[in-house]
């Protein structure tokens, strides 16, 4: 008879060890931080158990700062109330004409027969910010390129049929006027961007796929983006992490002020909806667009007349540089205003004005928003210090020039096929005059040096390590001087000159 009860008692004596053990000692473990300590860091405090013995969450970082505001008074939902009256849906309406693929065929090879293909009306769908109280909305210019009608429809439902005041491709801002006698607008307050720091909470809304008024949360996850293939001359965006999808597109990205940080503009995605990875135009970088379009009709921004490039590790130790600081000037053009100002090739611009520049970017857009102004250049010139005082131009519209592939010729050094520059060249590639001498690339082998480095035929090589160069000759013996593993080359390509280190 024992031996028949005695797994059955040997079982309860288990569960009975069990149920002790649990409401103390696994709460306990959770609770006690210093436990935690290894992992979590000392800032952040690990949630007790509450009584009945539930399993605590650690916080999401922006979830740590909802539950640090609502210590305060003050939630993530009264931000959200206080800036969404101020979020737009913006719908724009064009007329298309469009071929199907079987007219497309003939006329590629038939040229234009029978009637133009019938008109369609095109729609596109994005959002806004309210600029000012008397009817300026912000947006982004794809959400409305090419409309030949804008609606505006407001938080509380009201529509309003807009004009464009102002819009920049270059940076991709626009600026909507409704028409008639709007009232009642709530414009955001804009907030100073450039304060941000990566890690900040912020918001984003807008209007994705169609869906008004709707806000996300995240982070900042990173500030002066620029190479993200978003088709744009000057790009400074932020990055971040709330979610950001088709339709969001001009929305407001505020901070836990409820300022506006940010003009919603992107996402890098591989199935066209969000993947946590989205940007924002600066709103110090859209206020500044705004302000000119309302005033000028245009953006007006500075221009300097330089080429530029940023420095990596092996161009510093080329140039004998103390480290990648800073930003490598790699030409000047003439009568420029940097040429006037004392500008030179191989110069190295560490500031602008007080503002540092650590990157072709950043420089590239502290020009731009300095305007025809004077601005104060601190630079490195053969390793010492320099302070320049320039007046800048206005920039205005380029055309640069674009170089025709060459049949490779004359087999050189490192993979290069190379000819002196001649008049015959010089026509062919549309080389100027003010490119006096130099070695034309006519071929890149392969998976060569020279390939990795990006060299292309029509590329003109200027000088080998600081020294011009006009023969085979003299290419070759200035190549293999190169006191170091590589030679530092000057390029002339498209219009521009750029400085690189091809290995030996």
């Amino acid at each position: 008879m024992k031996q028949r009860f005695a797994p059955i008692a040997l079982f309860f004596t288990w569960v009975g060890i069990f149920v002790a053990y649990w409401p103390s000692g696994c709460a306990q473990r959770l609770a006690t931080p210093a436990q935690h300590a290894p992992s979590t860091p000392a800032a952040v405090q690990v949630p007790a158990a509450p009584p009945g013995g539930d399993r605590p969450l650690l916080p999401h970082p922006a979830f740590a700062f909802a539950q640090e505001m609502s210590d305060q008074n003050v939630t993530i939902a009264d931000i959200a109330e206080r800036s969404t009256p101020s979020v737009v849906n913006v719908a724009s309406r064009r007329a298309v004409r469009e071929l199907s693929q079987q007219e497309q065929f003939f006329r590629h090879f038939f040229g234009p027969f029978g009637p133009e293909p019938p008109e369609r009306q095109q729609r596109g769908l994005g959002s806004g910010v309210i600029y000012s109280a008397d009817g300026l909305v912000l947006t982004n210019n794809h959400v409305i390129e090419g409309a030949d009608e804008i609606t505006v429809t407001t938080a509380d439902g009201v529509d309003y049929e807009a004009e464009v005041a102002g819009t920049d491709e270059k940076s991709d801002v626009a600026v909507l006027r409704l028409k008639g006698n709007p009232k009642g607008l709530v414009p955001i307050t804009v907030g100073d961007s450039t304060s941000l720091r990566v890690g900040d909470v912020v918001l984003a809304i807008g209007n994705p796929f169609g869906l008004s008024q709707t806000v996300t949360m995240g982070i900042v996850s990173a500030k002066g983006r620029s190479e993200t293939g978003i088709d744009v001359d000057y790009a400074d965006f932020i990055q971040t992490d709330a979610a950001i999808n088709p339709g969001n597109s001009g929305g407001a990205l505020v901070n836990m002020q409820g300022e506006l940080v940010g003009i919603n503009t992107a996402i890098i995605s591989r199935t066209g909806g969000y993947q946590g990875i989205g940007f924002a135009i600066p709103s110090s970088m859209a206020k500044e667009i705004a302000q000119s379009l309302l005033k000028h009709g245009k953006v007006v921004r500075g221009w300097l007349g330089i080429g530029i490039q940023d420095v990596d590790p092996e161009l510093a130790a080329a140039l004998s540089l103390p480290n990648a600081d800073g930003v490598l000037v790699n030409g000047v053009e003439p009568g420029s205003p940097a040429e006037k100002g004392g500008l030179q090739r191989g110069d190295v611009v560490l500031s602008v004005s007080g503002k540092k520049t650590n990157s072709s970017t950043q420089l590239r857009n502290i020009i731009a928003s300095s305007g025809p102004n004077k601005v104060e250049l601190n630079i490195l010139r053969a390793g010492k210090p320099q302070t320049l005082t320039i007046q800048l131009g206005e920039l205005k519209t380029d055309n640069p020039r674009s170089a025709p592939a060459v049949t490779p010729q004359e087999q050189s050094l490192n993979g290069l096929a190379l000819e002196p520059l001649d008049a015959k060249l010089r026509q062919r590639l549309n080389i100027p005059s003010t490119v006096k001498q130099g070695i034309v690339v006519t071929g890149v082998a392969p998976g060569s040096a020279a390939a990795e480095r990006g060299i292309a035929p029509g590329d003109v090589i200027l000088e080998v390590n600081r020294k011009p160069v006009s023969t085979l000759q003299e290419f070759s013996a200035a190549f293999k001087q190169s006191p170091g593993k590589g030679a530092l080359l000057l390029l002339y390509r498209d219009g521009r000159t750029q400085y690189l280190v091809l290995g030996k």
